[in-house]
């Protein structure tokens, strides 16, 4: 055996590789060695049931998953949401009813709904006038009388508490591509709205102007204008400095830019045409409930197909964060609704926040906003960090998608296609998470926006669906 290798190996620099705690190379370095960290984990964190059900799917499947979960990103590729018009919700959102409550994430009852989404709930019903004061509102909601069901059991998203009753006007969207229609209420703005929990006379009385005088205003001027093609101008606002979430700066300019030469024309009295318009200008977040059904009904069009692991919902009611699977597509899988890591209005902080809520990560599951936060730098602005933290989380959602969008292209990366097609096995395999920018909510009702941010959803969500997806499809 010749000695000289191993003599040159211990005469030689040394040079060591690390795979474990960070502390061990650093330990080296501090002792003057030359040492690489790599950043690895174990599959699945070292879940040992998430493991075997890795292991369980990579032996062999019922169903081509790969398939699958290829026709699964192909409907969400092929979706063309356009809006096509906007009803009174218990005149066209399925099995809206008087009694009925919708809220944001998945099913919760009263007794376990956070802060926001009570106030939101008590806002509602005195605006349906079910109820006069916060007190008998309190008291209808906790008498049994009063049903409550997630949005997307009804073809329908809600920014933050999502709370839809059944006399709001609601955006119809239609994917011309599939048929199928998602429904979303009109954005009241920022600060104390409804969707953040709060329900003061100012709050109604806003509430009320959109319903009686800002929606027929609306639909007016779509009759004249016709159907939006919000797959066109999705494309255009990533081109501008938005995502489609949380910065909708670009994307409402486009929609006033394309209703007001039709709006002025309207047989309404000015003072009221003029209002509208101007509402429409100081409400930066208005095409955010217009995003967020185009984001549904894209998605929804993949739900349902056996055999793929594409994930077709994710959603937080503020107690819960819930997903939804294609090829499980009756099946919520939930773990704690996260702390969000943001930046805080003036007078507010950490201490003052509720936790994570919300159905507007429907966008997110589509391949829009924190996924497509890259085109958007000015965002780290309004939920903190840096422009190159905003490139960095877009760049890690390509390791746990299927696909790129041949629509949606982020200009600061070369025009490269939106990660899209969120695979479970994929997410939890790498133990990378959705990346998720949110508005935060006053954990308390009544009070609503204290600020903006970050947030992680649950890993066990995942790990859970995962499960579930190999023990219906493992050979």
């Amino acid at each position: 055996m010749n000695a000289k290798p191993v003599l040159d190996l211990f005469g030689g620099e040394l040079r060591a590789i690390n795979l474990g705690l960070e502390s061990f190379a650093a330990d080296l370095v501090r002792e003057g060695a030359a040492a690489v960290q790599v950043d690895w984990r174990p599959p699945a964190g070292g879940d040992r049931k998430a493991i075997a059900a890795l292991d369980a799917i990579a032996a062999g499947t019922t169903v081509d998953v790969k398939k699958a979960n290829a026709e699964a990103v192909r409907r969400i590729l092929a979706a063309e949401p356009t809006v096509i018009g906007i009803g009174i919700a218990k005149d066209v959102v399925p099995g809206m009813a008087k009694d009925l409550v919708l809220h944001a994430g998945p099913p919760v009852t009263w007794e376990k709904m956070c802060g926001p989404l009570r106030g939101a709930v008590i806002g509602g019903l005195i605006f349906e006038g079910l109820a006069k004061t916060p007190e008998e509102a309190e008291a209808l909601a906790a008498s049994g009388r009063i049903r409550f069901d997630p949005c997307h059991h009804h073809d329908a998203v809600g920014p933050m508490a999502g709370v839809m009753t059944a006399s709001m006007p609601v955006w119809i969207v239609e994917n011309k591509a599939f048929g199928n229609k998602a429904y979303c209420t009109l954005n009241e703005g920022l600060g104390k709205v409804l969707r953040y929990g709060a329900y003061s006379a100012e709050v109604i009385d806003r509430l009320a102007w959109m319903r009686d005088e800002l929606a027929p205003i609306l639909v007016a001027a779509l009759e004249r204008f016709g159907p939006i093609d919000m797959k066109s101008i999705l494309a255009q606002i990533l081109q501008m400095g938005d995502e489609g979430h949380n910065r909708n700066r670009a994307g409402t300019s486009l929609i006033i830019r394309e209703l007001a030469p039709h709006i002025v024309m309207l047989d309404f009295p000015k003072e009221k045409l003029s209002k509208a318009l101007a509402f429409l200008n100081a409400n930066d977040h208005f095409f955010l409930n217009m995003s967020m059904p185009s984001a549904k009904c894209s998605v929804d069009a993949a739900a349902g197909i056996e055999g793929s692991s594409i994930i077709t919902t994710m959603a937080r009611n503020g107690t819960e964060f819930g997903i939804k699977l294609s090829g499980l597509p009756g099946r919520w899988f939930t773990g704690p609704a996260g702390v969000v890591d943001g930046l805080y209005l003036p007078g507010f902080g950490p201490e003052d926040a509720a936790r994570d809520i919300g159905d507007s990560v429907i966008t997110e599951t589509s391949g829009i906003g924190g996924f497509a936060m890259a085109a958007a730098p000015a965002i780290v602005k309004f939920v903190g960090g840096s422009p190159k933290d905003a490139i960095d989380v877009t760049m890690r959602m390509y390791e746990i998608t299927d696909a790129e969008s041949q629509s949606y292209r982020i200009p600061v990366l070369d025009f490269r296609g939106t990660p899209t097609g969120i695979n479970v096995i994929k997410v939890v395999e790498t133990g990378i998470l959705p990346a998720i920018n949110t508005g935060i909510a006053h954990k308390n009702p009544g009070v609503g926006m204290v600020g903006a941010g970050l947030v992680k959803p649950p890993e066990n969500a995942f790990r859970d669906a995962l499960v579930a997806f190999a023990e219906k499809y493992a050979i």
